[in-house]
């Protein structure tokens, strides 16, 4: 099969089901064009901060398409590359773009209230205070795998005698130095659009401008450090970015790495239809592999492929970003479309890229039968191929390797930023006792829960756990990453199912979904709490540090998504149709300044 062709057939299909799903989707339910959105109304120079439609999409993209697409994809074809393309496609569609702009819409049309906060409305306070506590630990592990990746992206290769070995070295440096030339410009970005009302193409000439300074400064001058110097490098930069307000640091950082991602897919898909042009885009991975014999050891198509291939089909990680900060961003209603379902689509198309370019580099990477570690990891695969597409139209390789180490680990660093906000913001809500999406997190706690809600130190503690766990072995626990991540995603459709019918509007097109996600993710959860305890009742002692602590998560994590599931199940079926309308609008005084008065 030519890569060309997937590519084509691919983006026809995602684009139709924008066009044609998602904007019946958006009909169906209700978009108010007139009506003012929260970002506009409550307005407060720090969460709420309207934005146009291109960098709220921006913002919403560049938060979710993080290692996702790449990694998960790239893992999966071990079942061959047709099953994970098709999941991606109809995933995409039919589940993870309804999810995502289903949690924004519904957090729009309640004064931009949180997915916790939405929870605690339809469903109750303990779900809430439950789903704030899952979704705190899930930022964490987020944190500690997302760290780590980047960290090892930018690591300097040192030769016996400890010395940088500089060839080796290099692209990781270069990108490196570009990444912290990034925090400084996007502040700078983000001032100067302010300061003199740049927008559409001015805006989009300074970005660009201010790339190219950048990366030939990263060529010119290389930052080596070991992975212990990228990880207090990192962290910093985590610490502000969680801490300060949006639209400082967080906006414009996101407006930038939109437009190098946009410029990564146009090269990817150029790079493939010149490969293609020169008959090197046939994909010579197995189209469909032998299920039963990846069976027999122990690697099950259902469910392993459906939580494996996370972000490119579905993500509960996106609802975090719909709610906590993409729909305090939304200048109007209508945003909500690409913003919400766009962005999800366009992510599906990169997780498309990902599978055509393993394919097509499977007969010259695979040693053993398979894409995995031992010929390199799903990001550096990815990168080698577009960087590969990249020189056959001529753009140097050195430039195109530095161009694509900055990418894979910006596809990381901006979605980790965005975790550590949203870990930020849920260990603060824990200690909240209004319900009101205005009230800053934890500002009503008294005692020592207001010193721990203090927006310092819930950041500080976030990320001092995320990275004690990625010191001590994040990987321990990283596989019930997966399952975790769908399972958040089954908790969101549920709760989207009760909105719709406590709204007065139709849900049926949730429910399959939703019986779906919550068959597939505690399927995966059985299957881990089994493995491991079998492992801990073979090895024992030797396993504890590894098997131990998986069982003990994978546990908790099905207490907590049977408790929540069963609240949300009990509250659809027993709740009246139209018995909860959108809220009121809210004000602030900036709001109320900004919009004449209204």
């Amino acid at each position: 099969m030519n890569g060309i062709v997937i590519v084509l057939v691919a983006a026809v299909v995602l684009v139709a089901g924008y066009l044609l799903y998602g904007r019946w989707l958006a009909r169906t339910w209700g978009i108010d064009e007139q009506a003012l959105t929260p970002a506009r109304r409550m307005e407060d120079g720090r969460n709420f901060s309207p934005a146009s439609c291109f960098t709220a999409f921006s913002h919403q993209f560049s938060s979710i398409c993080g290692a996702g697409p790449v990694t998960g994809t790239i893992a999966a074809m071990m079942f061959g590359w047709l099953p994970v393309l098709l999941w991606v496609l109809v995933g995409g569609i039919f589940f993870g773009a309804v999810h995502d702009f289903g949690a924004l819409y519904a957090s729009v049309r309640n004064n931009g209230k949180s997915l916790a906060q939405l929870i605690e409305k339809y469903i109750g306070r303990t779900g809430r205070r439950l789903f704030l506590l899952f979704s705190w630990l899930f930022t964490i592990i987020v944190i500690a795998a997302f760290v780590d990746m980047v960290a090892g992206t930018f690591k300097a290769t040192f030769d016996a005698a400890g010395a940088v070995d500089a060839s080796a070295s290099y692209a990781g440096g270069a990108a490196g130095t570009i990444s912290i030339l990034f925090t400084f410009v996007a502040i700078a970005f983000g001032w100067i659009n302010r300061r003199f009302g740049l927008s559409g193409w001015r805006e989009l000439v300074l970005a660009v401008v201010l790339f190219v300074l950048m990366f030939a400064v990263g060529m010119q001058f290389p930052v080596y450090l070991d992975k212990l110097g990228w990880f207090a490098v990192i962290t910093v930069y985590l610490l502000f970015a969680a801490a300060m307000p949006i639209q400082t640091l967080k906006q414009p950082r996101d407006y930038l790495t939109s437009i190098m991602m946009l410029v990564m897919i146009a090269c990817a898909v150029v790079g493939i239809f010149v490969l293609g042009a020169g008959g090197q885009a046939t994909m010579t991975a197995p189209m469909v592999a032998d299920v039963s014999a990846l069976a027999a050891k122990g690697s099950y198509l259902f469910p392993l492929l459906f939580v494996s291939v996370a972000c490119g089909a579905l993500s509960g990680f996106h609802s975090l970003v719909s709610t906590n900060t993409s729909s305090k961003q939304l200048s109007s209603e209508r945003d909500a479309l690409p913003v919400g379902y766009g962005a999800m689509v366009l992510e599906s198309f990169v997780g498309v890229l990902a599978i055509v370019f393993a394919a097509i580099m499977f007969s010259q990477i695979n040693t053993s039968g398979a894409l995995g570690a031992a010929v390199g990891t799903p990001f550096q695969i990815f990168s080698q191929g577009v960087a590969r597409g990249m020189t056959a139209f001529g753009v140097d390789a050195t430039l195109a390797t530095v161009f694509m180490t900055m990418c894979v680990s910006a596809l990381a660093l901006t979605s980790v930023d965005a975790v550590a906000r949203i870990g930020r913001l849920s260990f603060q809500e824990f200690f909240s006792k209004s319900n009101d999406a205005a009230e800053e997190a934890g500002a009503d706690a008294t005692g020592a829960a207001r010193f721990f809600s203090n927006t310092w130190v819930a950041t500080v503690l976030t990320l001092a756990l995320g990275l004690a766990l990625a010191f001590g072995g994040y990987n321990n626990i990283w596989p019930l990453f997966g399952a975790s991540n769908q399972l958040l995603g089954g908790m969101t459709m549920i709760m989207l199912a009760v909105f719709c019918k406590c709204t007065g509007r139709k849900g049926w097109m949730l429910y399959v979904p939703v019986a779906f996600l919550l068959v597939c993710t505690f399927t995966s959860l059985v299957q881990s709490i089994i493995g491991c305890a079998s492992a801990l009742a073979t090895s024992g002692a030797a396993v504890v540090a590894t098997s131990g602590l998986q069982l003990v998560f994978a546990i908790l994590l099905v207490v907590l998504g049977l408790i929540v599931a069963y609240n949300c199940l009990r509250e659809l079926f027993g709740k009246d149709a139209g018995s909860l309308p959108d809220e009121e609008p809210e004000w602030s005084e900036l709001g109320r300044k900004n919009c004449g008065g209204e």
